[in-house]
């Protein structure tokens, strides 16, 4: 092998935005080297940009506009005097033009070769690639633009899965299961693609209900030498997109480790590749089936990390500036078990439908052990025209069921406040029998009933509101112009108690409470007594005890919302007006966006009869499309969107008009 010259990067611009971004600038800055971040219009003020030492404007809002514009991001890379370029995952990490459009304008590529993305990359180039070194695959066909499909599902036989050959992440995939399904799902799949990566490309493969999804970390240098890092477990999925992430794997031996290891390797020095990358497989018993070779940096990497020491980041720089690896296959070691969860913007109890908006409240938990990689800060604002990801969660220990638990505890300590999220479900998971027995195959959600919301221990809730209501009395005294050095509560008469009315997941309550000569309070919440001591409060909580019981509670206003955090983690109480407003009567027969998106198809029209479970029209959000389907059979009586219309949650989309049951005689 020839000469490679030493390189070092001094500038690297991270074509990326997020969590992953503020990650590869942590191992950037320690190692000497300047960072410079691109954003579109609505990342102007998000944490990585105001991390990173330039940053360059892109101008737009969605990702074909910015992260996923090839010029826009080399002529930041020329406007900021960049001299290498990473491209985290997602958007143009895999995109052989962009990584030979680098590399043609002088710049370090942080990635493997444009050659290796282009043969192994594209998923069905490297399904034909692989059966030539004998690694067992899934029968796979491309559809093509005019193809609808039909012949590839019959030769490969029902239940089929349609992907993206041009990416990953779960964007354009479809279990499909009748060929009457098959059009639609080919249609979305390919719009999905395209949006996500770019590329439209999308292939069949066979479904396989039951198996896990295993992968290979391998790490190969520009002077040939290559390793594996062990293998990470990501069967936990929803919309074929992982949310627990853990290694090594509960259900893979030595024996199938080594087959599996010597697999991938055999793909990367087949292909030449060098820099940081997956091999992909299904695993069933001891069999496994290749999947794809991701030519970048995974989501879950970090757990790789954590049982092996190494910073990938570290790596993949070090290999893009020339330098070898410096060590060999039988030097790296694992060490403990790490578990990785996606915190994200989603409701899991209504089909992990999105939940963008405001984070008002984020604090993460401390402790031993912990790794919080995550793209957002109190403030922060999750938007629509990206991926719902808020944060990864990861934590190492010796044992996997250690992992678990501390992950978990983790997670219930974490304040983050002022959305809706899936820490809950992700802590259900966790705590499962099932998951503590390695019983995590692909069908996990959908086979094991959990969950979606932690219940709120009634001493709890309790203890919620009256905090909420104590502190804020101590706010009002202390910000009070008049008389302030009086004592909050005192009277020189017999008074009422004080009222404060609180809305707490549909449920409404009464907390009154007067003060006690000695300084205590005798609080009534409903109709419950108890008597609370309130030992200190400023801005930001209040340490009290009631009935004897001692906590420290977090509690911070938004408009009429109360978000407390105590022991038994948030809150949210939504604090009533004193005198009672006109209630709006709902509308009847209106279908509402559930989340802010943009319609991307309309089915129906005015006058048209419908039935239920029809789509309707489909909704785009982060990256992922949803279906709005009638709730009945009926008859459309009014349209109140258009296709590109951009439209906020709750918004009236369809006036329906059901159709009435006739009653028999």
């Amino acid at each position: 092998m020839a000469d490679v010259m030493l390189r070092p990067i001094r500038r690297l611009l991270v074509a990326n935005r997020g969590e992953i971004a503020r990650r590869i600038f942590r191992t950037a800055h320690r190692m000497g080297i300047e960072t410079v971040a691109v954003y579109a219009d609505g990342d102007a003020q998000a944490p990585f940009v105001l991390e990173a030492d330039r940053a360059v404007a892109l101008g737009g809002r969605t990702p074909a506009e910015t992260y996923l514009d090839v010029g826009k991001v080399i002529d930041a890379c020329v406007r900021s005097g960049a001299d290498a370029v990473h491209p985290g995952y997602g958007f143009l990490s895999e995109n052989a033009a962009f990584a030979q459009a680098v590399i043609d304008r002088g710049l370090t590529w942080v990635g493997p070769p444009p050659d290796a993305i282009r043969r192994i990359g594209d998923k069905l180039a490297a399904k034909r690639l692989v059966r030539h070194i004998a690694v067992p695959t899934l029968d796979a066909f491309e559809v093509g633009a005019d193809d609808d499909g039909a012949a590839a599902a019959q030769r490969i036989g029902y239940p089929v899965l349609i992907k993206a050959s041009a990416g990953g992440g779960g964007r354009g995939m479809r279990i499909v299961t009748s060929p009457a399904d098959l059009p639609a799902a080919l249609e979305g799949a390919r719009r999905e693609a395209l949006s996500a990566f770019g590329d439209g490309t999308v292939f069949l493969e066979r479904w396989l209900a039951v198996s896990r999804h295993v992968e290979i970390q391998i790490l190969g240098d520009r002077h040939g030498n290559v390793v594996h890092l062990f293998e990470r477990e990501c069967s936990i999925q929803r919309r074929h997109q992982k949310i627990v992430e853990e290694a090594p794997s509960p259900a893979v031996d030595a024996g199938l480790r080594a087959r599996m290891t010597d697999a991938a390797l055999s793909v990367a020095r087949t292909i030449g590749y060098h820099s940081a990358g997956t091999v992909e497989f299904l695993v069933s018993g001891q069999e496994f089936f290749f999947l794809e070779v991701n030519t970048r940096l995974q989501v879950e990497h970090p757990v790789t990390e954590a049982i092996t020491g190494l910073d990938l980041v570290r790596e993949q720089l070090r290999i893009a500036e020339g330098e070898p690896l410096g060590y060999g296959q039988d030097d790296v070691r694992m060490h403990g078990h790490a578990i990785e969860v996606r915190l994200c913007a989603e409701n899991p109890a209504q089909s992990f439908l999105p939940t963008p908006g405001t984070v008002a409240v984020w604090t993460p938990a401390a402790g031993d052990g912990l790794r919080f990689d995550a793209g957002i800060e109190s403030g922060t604002e999750i938007a629509i025209e990206f991926d719902a990801m808020i944060a990864k969660v990861i934590a190492h220990a010796p044992t996997r069921r250690e992992a678990a638990m501390r992950l978990a505890r983790a997670l219930e300590a974490t304040r983050i406040q002022g959305i809706v999220h899936n820490r809950d479900y992700l802590v259900s998971i966790l705590r499962s029998p099932e998951f503590l027995a390695g019983d995590t195959t692909t069908d996990f959600i959908g086979r094991v009933t959990l969950a979606t919301q932690r219940a709120t221990p009634a001493q709890a809730l309790d203890l919620a509101m009256v905090a909420a209501a104590l502190h804020a009395r101590a706010q009002r005294r202390a910000t009070a112009t008049v008389q302030a050095t009086i004592p909050a509560g005192f009277r020189n008469s017999v008074m009422p108690a004080q009222r404060t009315r609180y809305r707490v997941a549909g449920k409404d309550h009464v907390v009154q409470y007067r003060s006690a000569r000695d300084g205590s309070v005798h609080v009534q919440v409903d109709d419950r007594a108890c008597h609370a001591v309130v030992h200190a409060a400023d801005a930001d909580g209040i340490d009290l005890a009631v009935d004897g019981q001692r906590a420290r509670l977090r509690v911070t206003c938004v408009d009429d919302r109360r978000l407390v955090h105590g022991p038994d983690g948030d809150l949210e109480l939504v604090e009533l007006p004193r005198l009672p407003s006109a209630a709006r009567a709902g509308f009847r027969g209106g279908l509402q966006a559930p989340m802010p998106g943009k319609v991307l198809t309309l089915s129906v029209a005015a006058g048209e009869a419908v039935a239920r479970g029809q789509t309707l029209l489909v909704l785009e959000a982060m990256k992922m499309e949803h279906r709005i389907t009638a709730p009945a059979d009926g008859t459309v009586r009014a349209v109140r969107v258009a296709v590109g219309d951009q439209v906020a949650n709750g918004a009236l989309l369809i006036e329906l008009e059901e159709t009435k049951a006739t009653k028999e005689p």
